[in-house]
């Protein structure tokens, strides 16, 4: 499961990165790394690009790179 596939109103954890993407590092930077708690805020009209909020804050990105992001579902008691 990725970035790409993700579930309105559900949690996952980052677990695994392709960071062979130039673009791919760049949103690490911003905070996309294992370990990370994200969930999907909205996608616009056909998918891409998704909105993804983690740390209180969103960033957009293209279906392209979210694919590279391995996603786990987070677990109920948070």
């Amino acid at each position: 499961m990725t970035l790409a596939s993700l579930e309105r109103g559900r949690r996952y954890i980052i677990e695994t990165i392709d960071s062979s993407d130039p673009d791919v590092q760049r949103l690490m930077v911003l905070g996309l790394v294992e370990g990370t708690e994200v969930e999907l805020a909205s996608a616009a009209i056909g998918g891409d690009p998704l909105e993804i909020r983690m740390f209180g804050n969103s960033i957009s990105l293209r279906l392209e790179h979210a694919r590279l992001f391995g996603v786990t579902p987070a677990g109920d008691g948070g």
